[in-house]
């Protein structure tokens, strides 16, 4: 199955039009520093992940699959900040991401194994739209900055990747029937979510 055919399956219940591509880069240095975050975020989270495998033993694929999404997240915002630098851009210290952020208050807080699933679960939203994302803004870069879209290209194809990995982790926490119910209710308040964000020069932000 090529890339694009598996980018037209996400699951995802809105679609990202173009236009916002061409939006977000007016301002190509912000929305690097935005994408520097996110891929810092990820690492992070693949990390916090790894040893929160359920009882009473992880299974097989777990530590060594989160530490490899780990390790590609690292290298992606290692390469996204090299990329800004040649730009002439640097890394600002401060961020926020009010669609993680909002996208977070669905984790059912203290409740075990539910609320593993659902970090999982948002894990995937967020790597699905992601990769929905990169592929708009390889587009939009095909004619005008060759470098952009290869590079674009490229994190798409590995965001995809992602998405499946915690979907499959999340198979191995609850029932295939829980997580798919739960999978569904979090499908739609991502939707809402980001149909609620503003536009500007940020990975998640409006339409």
């Amino acid at each position: 199955m090529s890339l694009v055919e598996s980018v037209e399956d996400l699951p995802l219940l809105s679609r990202t039009p173009d236009a916002w591509a061409v939006r977000a880069l007016r301002e190509p240095l912000a929305l690097l520093n935005d994408h520097a975050y996110l891929e810092k975020k990820a690492a992070a989270n693949a990390l916090e992940l790894l040893n929160r495998w359920p009882e009473p033993a992880p299974p097989d694929v777990w530590t060594t699959t989160l530490a490899s999404v780990a390790h590609d997240e690292a290298a992606h915002l290692s390469s996204v900040l090299r990329l800004m630098g040649r730009r002439g851009g640097r890394l600002e210290r401060t961020h926020r991401n009010p669609y993680a952020n909002a996208l977070r208050q669905h984790v059912r807080k203290g409740r075990g194994n539910e609320e593993l699933v659902d970090r999982l679960l948002i894990s995937a939203l967020i790597e699905a739209r992601s990769c929905e994302r990169f592929l708009a803004l390889a587009r939009a870069t095909t004619t005008t900055d060759r470098e952009l879209a290869r590079f674009y290209n490229r994190l798409g194809s590995s965001e995809l990747g992602h998405y499946r990995v915690f979907l499959m982790l999340a198979g191995h926490v609850l029932p295939p029937d829980v997580v798919d119910a739960r999978w569904a209710e979090l499908l739609e308040a991502e939707a809402a979510i980001l149909a609620a964000q503003s536009p500007g020069p940020r990975m998640h932000s409006g339409i």
